[in-house]
């Protein structure tokens, strides 16, 4: 493989690094940190006691991409690429573009045929997953959710009926309001668990009902947080609009309010929230049309 002047291509390594104890770096990164000829690092300051930890002396050219710079910076990384460069990819923390920068470096080098490799390393994804206590079996990963209240419950939404374990990253400021959320389109019941701090020294674990972690988060949570999510139930029976829209309706004449006996019927059923208000709104549209 050569480059556009003719020279051998050079190679993009993407490296996991430690998302809290260095001893849990790769082998590999050390070495690849003191060879590469261009390191491209999410935070400077943080590569620095990165190798000050494993005691590694750069010798090729440092420079910063992150998300602010990330557009701009990689035709200049790709350039050094095409003229043979060996280009490290590092982030603060876990594999470079997993909600991190680096997707653009790579699809842009793809697209030039240049090789991208990887230095595998710690995953806050997968160590959450396994920490969980939840199926572990098929997952998929959400990431950050929309900051914006309403854009946040409309992604929710459109996740309300996965089967599949969900993974999701947040900010801890914003916890408590995403697991209120999550509460409010999955159902209060159903099993999560809040990953924080992993690896390092005040990690902790906390599983339960979202209805519950929304209460304890509620006081306040610091440090890094990954919060994983059991899906959707599987349905028991297959219910018409009708039976669900009778269903709220005996419940309402009990004495619930609408909002609760919605939600109740749609977890009984195994569908979603939505499923079950819409059947009921259609139900009052058609009464309202009636002669």
């Amino acid at each position: 493989m050569t480059g556009t002047d003719g020279t051998a291509a050079g190679i993009l390594v993407l490296a996991g690094t430690p998302i809290g104890d260095i001893a849990d770096a790769p082998p590999r990164l050390a070495a690849e940190l003191a060879g590469a000829d261009v390191i491209a690092a999410e935070d400077t300051r943080r590569l620095r006691r990165l190798t000050q930890g494993l005691d590694v002396q750069p010798t090729g050219r440092v420079v910063s991409y992150f998300e602010g710079n990330e557009s701009a910076r990689t035709p200049e990384l790709v350039e050094a690429l095409v003229g043979g460069a060996r280009v490290l990819l590092v982030t603060d923390a876990g594999m470079p573009s997993v909600s991190d920068p680096g997707y653009r470096l790579v699809a842009a080098a793809v697209e030039k045929d240049i090789k991208v490799t990887a230095v595998p390393g710690p995953s806050a994804v997968l160590t959450a997953l396994a920490l969980s206590g939840l199926p572990v079996d098929r997952f998929c990963f959400e990431g950050f959710l929309p900051r914006k209240a309403g854009e946040r419950l409309s992604r929710l939404r459109e996740v309300e009926g996965e089967r599949r374990t969900l993974v999701f990253f947040e900010a801890p400021h914003r916890l408590d309001d995403t697991l209120a959320a999550m509460a409010e389109v999955f159902g209060a019941e159903r099993r999560a668990a809040v990953c924080r701090e992993l690896t390092k020294t005040y990690e902790e674990v906390k599983r339960g009902p979202l209805g519950e972690l929304a209460v304890w988060a509620a006081e306040g949570v610091r440090g890094e947080i990954t919060v994983v999510v059991e899906g959707a139930p599987e349905r028991t029976e297959v219910l018409g609009a009708d039976e669900l829209v009778r269903r709220v309706r005996v419940r309402e004449e009990a004495g619930e309010r609408r909002k609760e006996a919605i939600a109740a019927v749609a977890a009984d059923a195994g569908v979603p929230k939505r499923e079950v208000f819409d059947a009921v709104v259609a139900a009052k549209n058609a009464e309202r049309a009636t002669p």
